[in-house]
């Protein structure tokens, strides 16, 4: 796609330790964002680098006035980098894409022109992953997992080349680890999200910051996502349902032995009993978890938390 469909594009490139693919990276960005847009902006967002990043960063910005940096003066990860970057970004489409050179930038007209289609974000579905096994399979049991609880249909949750509508960005807020589950946010906040099919490329520099705990994290992250999305207008209806199973199940063992006291038949302490009685105890707590999470949901403003980080001049 040559001709510039949009005004203004922006692209969201978090970054850390990527000193060696900055260069590349930047020529490759500025070349098809001026195929594709009548002017845009690149927001780099240094993560707590440790090598000479940010230099290759104020290098650039020196040359080219489109470029914009944020910099931490630790490393915060990388939902916090896409966090501060959406905040400043004025495109009214918005790209994010890794700064390792895994992703093709020649792919972004393709994913702007899906969203003539009617959609609201797009996400980059790396069929064809070139990462080990080590780090495939588990993403492929993770996206599952995720797509199966979460109902949004799509493969690749994780991948880092997207493109949204501007008012996309602006909506959702990311904290945590949660950029994993940026789909979910926005399918749940009622954008219409897709995929695309994207080519995904071998390390060509470095190696990956991302160790295996990642995924463990994930799982317990889409808890978290689940509570304040699909939970979060009505937590009691969740609480309120496992609290009736266990009072009910309780509840009948608990009227067993009093139908056997009032019968003749002699009541002795017995571990089924006692049973019956913690569980009866166990609902009355759970009830109340979900009246006090119907009570901060009412008082709430927003869904998510929010967190000032420290930046660098």
């Amino acid at each position: 796609m040559s001709e510039k469909t949009r005004h203004f594009g922006s692209v969201v490139i978090p970054l850390y330790n990527e000193e060696a693919s900055l260069p590349e990276l930047y020529r490759q960005l500025t070349s098809v964002m001026e195929r594709t847009f009548a002017a845009h902006e690149l927001v780099f967002i240094d993560d707590g680098s440790s090598d000479g990043s940010i230099d290759v960063l104020r290098e650039l910005r020196g040359r080219d006035a489109r470029v914009k940096i944020i910099s931490f003066k630790r490393n915060y990860g990388k939902s916090a980098a896409l966090s501060e970057g959406f905040k400043v970004t004025r495109g009214d489409v918005v790209i994010t894409i890794d700064a390792d050179l895994q992703d093709n930038p020649d792919e972004i007209p393709e994913l702007v022109a899906k969203l003539d289609e009617g959609y609201d974000l797009v996400s980059g579905w790396k069929m064809q992953r070139k990462d080990p096994i080590t780090k495939t399979l588990p993403s492929k049991l993770f996206n599952l997992t995720t797509s199966i609880v979460s109902g949004i249909k799509i493969h690749d949750f994780n991948c880092g080349l997207k493109c949204y509508r501007g008012e996309v960005v602006k909506r959702i807020s990311v904290y945590g680890e949660l950029h994993r589950f940026i789909p979910v946010i926005a399918g749940w906040e009622g954008f219409r999200v897709t995929e695309k099919k994207v080519t995904h490329f071998e390390r060509k520099y470095g190696q990956s910051k991302f160790g295996a705990a990642r995924f463990l994290n994930g799982m317990f992250d889409l808890a978290t996502v689940m509570f304040l999305t699909r939970r979060s207008t009505s937590p009691l209806h969740f609480f309120g349902r496992v609290a009736f199973v266990f009072f009910a199940v309780g509840g009948l063992i608990t009227f067993y032995f009093l139908m056997l006291w009032l019968f003749g038949r002699g009541l002795h302490v017995r571990p089924l009993m006692v049973g019956g009685l913690v569980m009866i105890v166990i609902a009355i707590q759970i009830g109340s978890f979900g009246l006090l999470a119907e009570l901060f949901t009412s008082k709430a403003e927003r869904t998510f938390a929010y967190r000032e980080y420290r930046i660098d001049d």
